[in-house]
């Protein structure tokens, strides 16, 4: 049984994301994104779930800063739909409640459905952590938004689901281990690299890949932390890195560039739209 650290506390959505992916795994809850890294490399956890983008909210930074800070491999990802639910203490009916406590992006989430209903928003640190906050101190008029999970590890009940203002709601997470995966028939590269500073570097190092008609699918910039005014790229392209085509791409990607370093090549998932 492999033992896979996350983000927060029982009951988060990493930790759903945790139980899509493996069948059966004991779970290493960690306060920081720091803590999935530090876990996986001193042998607490055999894999670490790290989200790295929301499909509302844009790309996770700092998972992104840490993916270039440590030498982890990215072994698959994992595509979550994200359904908010409203859940109070039993017994308490939904007509009771004054206020909701959550995450402030899982409150921003679902700001419609609270003000149709003129319930008050009240952040909290982290969604799970609301739902065993009120589990262990029930306020009376008080609910909160958070995974079914949450609701049935801490014994509440979920007054209504899919609360969320917007179903096309999904979080993209990486599973990082020590080793590259087995390669799959359907894979996905993800990369780190850097141009160097004259005009069309960035234009002839994506090139490399058009040419070999390799689908890019996404790209991001972000700063160098030690070197001002520099910037890394992020970028996701089909295909294994051992393809005849993807490796001549990335040894021209090499030629051009600075900098390159692979984060890993792995099974690509499928968003699970059937579920909408």
């Amino acid at each position: 049984m492999p033992t896979i650290s996350f983000q927060g506390v029982a009951g988060a959505y990493s930790e759903e994301a945790v139980r899509q992916q493996f069948a059966d795994a004991e779970v290493v809850p960690c306060p920081t994104f720091e803590g999935i890294f530090a876990a996986v490399e001193q042998g607490e956890a055999d894999y670490g779930m790290l989200p790295i983008e929301n499909s509302l909210a844009g790309s996770v930074l700092q998972a992104y800063e840490l993916l270039m800070e440590h030498d982890l491999r990215v072994r698959a990802e994992v595509i979550l739909r994200v359904r908010h639910n409203l859940m109070a203490a039993p017994g308490t009916q939904i007509d009771d409640l004054e206020r909701v406590k959550s995450h402030p992006q899982a409150l921003a989430q679902c700001e419609r459905y609270l003000a149709r209903r003129g319930l008050e928003a009240v952040p909290h640190f982290d969604t799970a952590g609301s739902a065993r906050d009120l589990a262990a101190n029930p306020e009376p008029a008080c609910g909160v938004i958070a995974s079914a999970l949450a609701a049935e590890l801490y014994g509440l009940e979920i007054l209504e689901s899919g609360v969320e203002d917007l179903r096309f709601n999904y979080t993209r997470f990486f599973v990082l281990g020590l080793e590259d995966p087995p390669r799959a028939q359907r894979s996905k590269t993800s990369l780190i690299f850097t141009t160097r500073h004259h005009p069309g570097a960035l234009y002839d190092s994506l090139g490399e890949f058009a040419r070999r008609s390799i689908n890019l699918l996404k790209i991001e910039s972000r700063p160098r932390r030690n070197r001002p005014w520099q910037y890394l790229f992020y970028l996701d392209f089909e295909g294994h890195w051992q393809d005849a085509e993807c490796e001549t791409a990335l040894m021209g990607l090499l030629r051009r560039s600075s900098f390159v370093k692979l984060l890993g090549s792995y099974p690509a998932a499928t968003t699970p739209f059937d579920e909408l």
